[in-house]
């Protein structure tokens, strides 16, 4: 069994964006707001059960093709169903700034939305405009009151100045763990890994197309608010939550691009090479973006060519893989232990 490109998967979305998506998987944007697309997704968005899961070249729905035979895809581990690969990665190129906004944690989504997954994330910065940032976490304690009125005021510059802003540059991962509330300016285009879910609270919904109505899970603000956390994230915990590894050039072995407090969640990798083979990455569900150059990934059963832009689901069943040839690839893996750490049998 051999890794399977995966077509682009664009998707619209209520903020706009998306040229640098085409540019980088060779399509062209039917429209300004496409910022988003669901690399290996085997997941829809919330309340749209259409949009979002990955389709293969063949035409087959990933999720299907899993479901078919999960031993080949996730090896012996089982996660929420048999159709989950345990991370969602998408590309997200924003050309105006992202909604000030939460996502609730695995408890949360367990006692209310009937999932065991939350939604942390993190992304990796693959290019920025200068002094372009992202807003991570506040940087004050939050009286929750006070914030119910200024969510619904609408009072956007409020919010973003009771915020940690973090101006980037390519290469950084930042890990966004469930229930801090987060922001991305406008001009920054990341590579995104998370939880396997699209639960998002919006606190801020006046600067997209979506609406009040729109923007709590359909469970109502009173419900959903205690899974915003309204706790200061002092400096030295922003601190730990964002990995400068990938701001030096890579190398033939892989290195890990967030944080060591990601690990339990997602991982996400790099490698470059030049005429020779990058070391191993184990057997295991993996999505390859392949961000430079030409190349194969080769594994026990094969290979198969790999150019810039393409993208790949790479199963279980492949053994352990590489790649080599003159090519640069992101490799996103469930997190460590998955899913023991999902059922809560192994560690945290």
């Amino acid at each position: 069994m051999i890794p399977v490109l995966l077509p682009p998967n664009p998707v619209q979305h209520f903020y706009r964006g998306g040229d640098r998506i085409a540019a980088l998987r060779g399509i062209v944007p039917e429209t300004d707001r496409q910022p988003e697309e669901w690399l290996g997704a085997t997941v829809s968005r919330f309340g749209d059960p259409d949009t979002g899961p990955a389709i293969t070249e063949a035409g087959a729905l990933l999720r299907d093709l899993v479901i078919a035979d999960p031993a080949a895809w996730t090896g012996p581990a089982r996660g929420a169903d048999a159709g989950d690969v345990g991370i969602l990665v998408k590309l997200l190129d924003a050309r105006q700034r992202l909604p000030v906004h939460v996502h609730p944690d695995r408890g949360f989504a367990t006692r209310h939305l009937d999932c065991p997954y939350g939604k942390t994330e993190a992304w990796f910065v693959l290019d920025t405009e200068q002094d372009r940032a992202v807003h991570v976490g506040w940087s004050t304690d939050i009286d929750p009151l006070e914030l119910d009125r200024r969510r619904d005021a609408q009072d956007s510059e409020w919010m973003l100045a009771h915020m940690n802003r973090v101006v980037v540059r390519e290469g950084m991962g930042i890990l966004v763990p469930a229930g801090t509330v987060h922001a991305i300016d406008e001009g920054v285009f990341v590579a995104e890994v998370q939880e396997p879910t699209d639960f998002s609270i919006l606190l801020e919904w006046s600067v997209t197309t979506s609406t009040r109505e729109e923007s709590h899970l359909d469970l109502g603000f009173d419900l959903v608010m205690p899974a915003v956390s309204t706790d200061r994230l002092a400096p030295e915990q922003l601190a730990g939550l964002i990995s400068q590894a990938g701001t030096a050039p890579a190398r033939p072995r892989f290195r890990s691009l967030l944080p060591s407090a990601a690990d339990p969640y997602f991982r996400l990798w790099d490698a470059t090479v030049h005429g020779e083979r990058a070391d191993a990455r184990p057997a295991g569900f993996a999505v390859v973006l392949v961000t430079d150059g030409e190349g194969e990934i080769v594994g026990e059963s094969g290979g198969v060519p790999a150019a810039r832009g393409q993208a790949f689901a790479v199963p279980h069943a492949f053994g352990q893989w590489s790649v080599r040839g003159d090519v640069s690839v992101l490799v996103a893996e469930p997190g460590a232990g998955w899913p023991a750490t999902l059922h809560g049998t192994g560690p945290r």
